[in-house]
Protein backbone atom coordinates (compact mmCIF):
# COMPACT_ATOMS: atom_id res chain seq x y z
CA UNK A 1 0.00 0.00 0.00
CA UNK A 2 1.83 3.30 -1.17
CA UNK A 3 0.57 6.68 0.76
CA UNK A 4 0.97 10.42 0.65
CA UNK A 5 1.56 12.47 3.74
CA UNK A 6 1.66 16.05 3.92
CA UNK A 7 2.22 17.78 7.30
CA UNK A 8 1.27 21.57 7.15
CA UNK A 9 1.92 24.04 10.04
CA UNK A 10 3.45 27.19 11.47
CA UNK A 11 6.76 25.64 12.41
CA UNK A 12 7.29 21.72 10.72
CA UNK A 13 10.69 22.79 9.24
CA UNK A 14 14.14 22.46 11.57
CA UNK A 15 12.40 20.53 14.29
CA UNK A 16 13.23 17.15 13.34
CA UNK A 17 10.23 15.88 11.60
CA UNK A 18 11.75 14.09 8.59
CA UNK A 19 13.76 11.69 11.56
CA UNK A 20 10.79 11.82 13.25
CA UNK A 21 8.85 10.10 10.46
CA UNK A 22 11.75 7.95 9.34
CA UNK A 23 12.46 6.55 12.47
CA UNK A 24 8.59 6.02 13.67
CA UNK A 25 7.94 4.48 9.65
CA UNK A 26 11.15 2.32 10.40
CA UNK A 27 9.31 1.48 13.93
CA UNK A 28 5.84 0.17 12.28
CA UNK A 29 7.54 -1.57 9.99
CA UNK A 30 7.48 0.55 6.84
CA UNK A 31 9.65 -0.98 4.11
CA UNK A 32 9.61 2.28 1.50
CA UNK A 33 9.97 5.76 2.46
CA UNK A 34 10.66 9.39 1.93
CA UNK A 35 10.37 12.61 3.45
CA UNK A 36 11.32 16.12 1.82
CA UNK A 37 10.26 19.62 3.16
CA UNK A 38 8.10 22.39 1.06
CA UNK A 39 5.54 25.20 1.22
CA UNK A 40 2.00 24.77 0.65
CA UNK A 41 0.15 27.97 1.07
CA UNK A 42 2.96 29.98 2.04
CA UNK A 43 3.21 27.63 5.00
CA UNK A 44 5.69 24.97 5.93
CA UNK A 45 4.89 21.61 4.78
CA UNK A 46 6.73 17.94 5.50
CA UNK A 47 5.86 15.54 2.69
CA UNK A 48 6.21 12.05 3.42
CA UNK A 49 5.66 9.01 0.62
CA UNK A 50 5.32 5.74 2.24
CA UNK A 51 4.37 1.77 1.21
CA UNK A 52 4.25 -1.13 3.18
CA UNK A 53 1.50 -3.38 4.47
CA UNK A 54 -1.46 -2.13 4.35
CA UNK A 55 -2.13 -3.06 8.54
CA UNK A 56 1.37 -1.39 9.04
CA UNK A 57 1.10 1.33 6.77
CA UNK A 58 -2.79 2.22 8.66
CA UNK A 59 -1.09 1.65 11.99
CA UNK A 60 1.64 4.12 11.19
CA UNK A 61 -0.57 6.56 9.95
CA UNK A 62 -2.52 6.86 12.89
CA UNK A 63 0.17 7.55 14.91
CA UNK A 64 1.17 10.42 12.56
CA UNK A 65 -1.81 12.10 13.15
CA UNK A 66 -1.75 11.87 16.57
CA UNK A 67 2.00 12.72 17.14
CA UNK A 68 4.62 15.15 16.42
CA UNK A 69 8.04 16.29 17.14
CA UNK A 70 8.00 18.26 20.59
CA UNK A 71 8.92 21.85 18.52
CA UNK A 72 6.33 21.72 15.90
CA UNK A 73 3.40 23.41 15.30
CA UNK A 74 1.03 21.62 13.31
CA UNK A 75 -2.33 22.72 11.83
CA UNK A 76 -3.38 19.64 9.95
CA UNK A 77 -2.22 15.82 8.53
CA UNK A 78 -3.54 15.07 5.29
CA UNK A 79 -3.21 11.14 3.61
CA UNK A 80 -3.47 10.06 0.21
CA UNK A 81 -3.10 7.29 -2.54
CA UNK A 82 -0.20 7.56 -3.56
CA UNK A 83 1.50 5.62 -7.14
CA UNK A 84 5.08 7.32 -7.73
CA UNK A 85 8.52 5.00 -6.72
CA UNK A 86 9.21 5.63 -2.96
CA UNK A 87 12.60 4.23 -2.36
CA UNK A 88 13.71 2.05 0.32
CA UNK A 89 13.52 3.26 4.03
CA UNK A 90 17.79 2.33 4.15
CA UNK A 91 17.91 4.58 0.85
CA UNK A 92 16.50 7.25 2.55
CA UNK A 93 18.03 7.14 5.95
CA UNK A 94 21.69 6.87 4.19
CA UNK A 95 21.11 9.91 2.12
CA UNK A 96 19.04 11.80 4.89
CA UNK A 97 22.16 11.30 7.34
CA UNK A 98 24.67 12.12 4.72
CA UNK A 99 22.48 15.55 3.89
CA UNK A 100 22.78 16.34 7.45
CA UNK A 101 26.17 15.62 7.55
CA UNK A 102 26.91 17.90 5.16
CA UNK A 103 24.92 20.63 6.51
CA UNK A 104 27.65 20.60 9.24
CA UNK A 105 30.94 21.24 6.59
CA UNK A 106 30.59 25.48 6.68
CA UNK A 107 30.15 25.09 10.51
CA UNK A 108 33.37 23.09 10.87
CA UNK A 109 34.91 25.45 8.33
CA UNK A 110 33.95 28.74 10.22
CA UNK A 111 35.25 27.02 13.25
CA UNK A 112 38.95 26.31 11.77
CA UNK A 113 39.19 30.07 10.21
CA UNK A 114 38.15 30.83 13.72
CA UNK A 115 40.43 28.85 15.57
CA UNK A 116 43.13 30.17 13.24
CA UNK A 117 42.14 33.75 14.05
CA UNK A 118 42.18 32.60 17.48
CA UNK A 119 46.02 31.20 17.74
CA UNK A 120 47.14 34.34 15.65
CA UNK A 121 45.87 36.09 18.37
CA UNK A 122 47.53 34.41 20.77
CA UNK A 123 50.75 33.79 19.35
CA UNK A 124 50.11 38.02 19.64
CA UNK A 125 49.53 38.19 23.31
CA UNK A 126 52.13 35.41 24.31
CA UNK A 127 54.74 38.04 22.43
CA UNK A 128 53.25 41.02 24.09
CA UNK A 129 54.08 38.99 27.73
CA UNK A 130 57.47 37.47 26.74
CA UNK A 131 58.34 41.11 25.97
CA UNK A 132 56.97 42.53 28.78
CA UNK A 133 58.16 40.26 31.27
CA UNK A 134 61.73 40.87 29.89
CA UNK A 135 61.36 44.57 30.19
CA UNK A 136 60.07 44.23 33.34
CA UNK A 137 63.31 41.59 34.54
CA UNK A 138 65.91 44.30 32.73
CA UNK A 139 63.63 46.86 35.10
CA UNK A 140 63.95 45.16 38.60
CA UNK A 141 67.59 44.39 37.94
CA UNK A 142 68.02 48.18 37.33
CA UNK A 143 66.89 48.90 40.31
CA UNK A 144 68.59 46.07 42.17
CA UNK A 145 71.93 47.47 40.80
CA UNK A 146 71.05 50.86 42.40
CA UNK A 147 69.51 49.67 45.35
CA UNK A 148 72.88 47.72 46.37
CA UNK A 149 74.92 51.03 44.89
CA UNK A 150 72.98 52.97 47.22
CA UNK A 151 73.79 50.23 50.29
CA UNK A 152 77.38 50.32 49.62
CA UNK A 153 77.31 54.22 49.72
CA UNK A 154 75.66 53.69 53.44
CA UNK A 155 77.57 51.13 54.56
CA UNK A 156 80.70 53.52 53.47
CA UNK A 157 79.88 56.75 54.96
CA UNK A 158 79.32 54.58 58.10
CA UNK A 159 82.46 53.10 58.06
CA UNK A 160 84.40 56.44 57.63
CA UNK A 161 81.93 58.13 60.77
CA UNK A 162 83.15 54.72 63.08
CA UNK A 163 86.74 55.05 62.00
CA UNK A 164 86.44 58.67 61.56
Amino acid sequence: MKTKIVIIGEKVHEVGYRFFLADSANAYGISNFRAYNTTVNSLQAVVAVIEGEEEDVKNYLGFVKENFPEHASVNEVTVKEYTGYIPTIDSFLLTFVAGQLNKGVPAILRIDEKQDKMLEKQDETIAVIKEESRMTRDTLAEHLKNDIAEIRAEIAEIKEKIAG
